[in-house]
């Protein structure tokens, strides 16, 4: 898997404007946030379910109603299409 270009970071970007890019962790950002814990809860289980078929792992967190992600990809030593198809995933999931 190969590292994006700040090019094309930058246009991938924009089918997800929710996510804001991180230079220091070379990951693309972002908080959910749901009515409340269950709800969160419900958000990650099903997230670590695609995450796991996509053999794809977030760095996350969780306090209460928010859901905190960074999503890179290690192994590249940054954001790949792995880390977007994640992020729209998340997405559509956050927006059921």
């Amino acid at each position: 898997m190969m590292k994006l270009s700040a090019e094309e970071r930058a246009a991938a970007l924009k089918d997800l404007p929710a996510w804001r890019y991180d230079q220091e962790r070379q990951a693309i950002v972002r908080q959910f946030q749901f009515a409340d814990f269950q709800e969160a809860f419900a958000f990650m289980t099903r997230i670590a379910l695609a995450a796991e078929k996509a053999d794809h792992h977030p760095e996350w967190s969780n306090v209460w109603n928010k859901v905190d992600v960074a999503l890179t990809t290690h192994s590249a030593g940054g954001l790949t299409v792995k880390d977007l198809d994640l992020a729209a995933i998340m997405d559509k999931a956050a927006s059921a």
